[in-house]
């Protein structure tokens, strides 16, 4: 794989990293991190100029995500009423959701770029919350500045192992994301058998 995202960087240049970045944001099984590692390597052997690669893979970032930011806006709260009483999501936990996001998820659109399969879901959520444009364009640029050029840097200084100490990385989060979401998920059951024996009590 990253032979062939090489190929296609030193072929077609700066807008195929545009194009893979800003198609990878929306959830489709790219590999990101090694794409950007991928472009820190080629700035090392020098067929890649730092500025450029830096810049377009930030843009590239950020048209994905703005685009599901929009989604959100537009069409999240519906798709969450409707798929969420499949799952027994109420109104309330949709609110406190909301309100949580509001407060303190816009920090979820920084270090939401490191988690694997996070990062595409932060910025339908944070448009679903209708947080403002201008919030999440400073947030998520944040976060996507910081993400790029860390991946970017990784690829630049671990020169000919950038591949494979980006995989070992990238696996590191990948757990750490399970985790988070099993942990999360624990929450919620608790809360749901908490609230179910309240109830029971009234009755």
């Amino acid at each position: 794989m990253e032979q062939t995202i090489i190929h296609w960087i030193t072929l077609h240049g700066y807008g195929v990293i545009f194009t893979l970045l800003a198609l990878g944001i929306f959830g489709l099984p790219l590999p990101n991190d090694l794409i950007l590692a991928s472009v820190g390597y080629l700035i090392f052997k020098g067929r890649l100029h730092p500025l450029p690669a830096v810049a377009v893979a930030f843009l590239g970032s950020m048209c994905g995500m703005a685009v599901n930011y929009a989604i959100g806006r537009t069409f999240g709260l519906y798709m969450v009423h409707k798929f969420g009483r499949l799952l027994h999501v109420t109104d309330e936990q949709i609110n406190r959701m909301h309100e949580w996001f509001q407060h303190s998820g816009k920090w979820a659109l920084v270090y939401g770029y490191f988690l694997p399969g996070v990062r595409h879901v932060t910025a339908f959520v944070a448009g679903t919350s209708k947080m403002t444009f201008r919030e999440f364009i400073v947030f998520s640029s944040i976060g996507g500045l910081l993400w790029s050029t860390t991946y970017i840097l990784l690829g630049y200084f671990l020169e000919e192992s950038w591949s494979r100490e980006t995989a070992r990385i990238h696996h590191i989060l990948e757990i750490g994301t399970l985790v988070a979401i099993a942990i999360a998920g624990i929450y919620f059951i608790q809360q749901r058998i908490k609230k179910r024996r309240e109830k029971d009590r009234r009755f």
